[in-house]
């Protein structure tokens, strides 16, 4: 906002474009049969922007079929790693998973199975198995490994999602139209008309 360029300005009207072509998308919610899971995504840009080199960060929350929870933010601290970038997305949406259990089960819903939270970075996802810690993680701020915590005590259970279906991937990464519509449809959007 202090130095605005062109470049700031093509973004802005990229956006208004997108508004204006999206006026009338919005969620569908589809009844829920049983009481299902939580299943959440997450992604980030490692070193994303431009002006100061931090991740973005991104994810979804879905119960059942239903999208229920949404976030996008850039990271508070420059990462050196994609790992790190990753696992902190990792902890910002499992926070996040525990809260809306919590919240579920403060209104009667008790959710038997552990939170499926899907992540497209192999070496986090190892990182958050195997409890011993090594060299290239020591970096890793301390308070992010709660995660682990939540995944030996079965609330939480990681899993690997190609980059392809990383539906948390429309908030942190340019894409192409194709993709972008493919995750867009996926997230429960639809048009509705007028």
């Amino acid at each position: 906002m202090h130095a605005p360029c062109t470049a700031h300005l093509d973004v802005v009207k990229r956006i208004f474009m997108y508004l204006q072509g999206a006026l009338h998308d919005g969620l569908y919610h589809r009844p829920i049969a049983s009481l299902s899971l939580l299943v959440a995504y997450s992604d980030a840009n490692w070193a994303g922007c431009k002006d100061k080199c931090r991740s973005t960060i991104g994810y979804v929350v879905f119960f059942g079929p239903n999208l229920i929870a949404w976030r996008w933010k850039k990271q508070p601290m420059v990462p050196k790693s994609s790992t790190e970038a990753e696992y902190c997305t990792v902890a910002c949406t499992v926070a996040e998973a525990i809260w809306i259990r919590k919240l579920l089960a403060d209104i009667g819903i008790v959710l038997s199975a552990p939170t499926r939270v899907m992540c497209d970075n192999i070496s986090a996802t190892y990182l958050i198995a195997n409890p011993t810690h090594h060299d290239r993680s020591k970096h890793i701020v301390v308070d992010y490994h709660f995660v682990r915590e939540r995944v030996t005590h079965g609330e939480i259970v990681m899993h690997y999602v190609p980059t392809k279906f990383k539906l948390a991937d429309i908030f942190t990464k340019g894409l192409s139209s194709s993709q972008f519509s493919f995750l867009k449809s996926n997230l429960s959007i639809c048009s509705f008309p007028v």
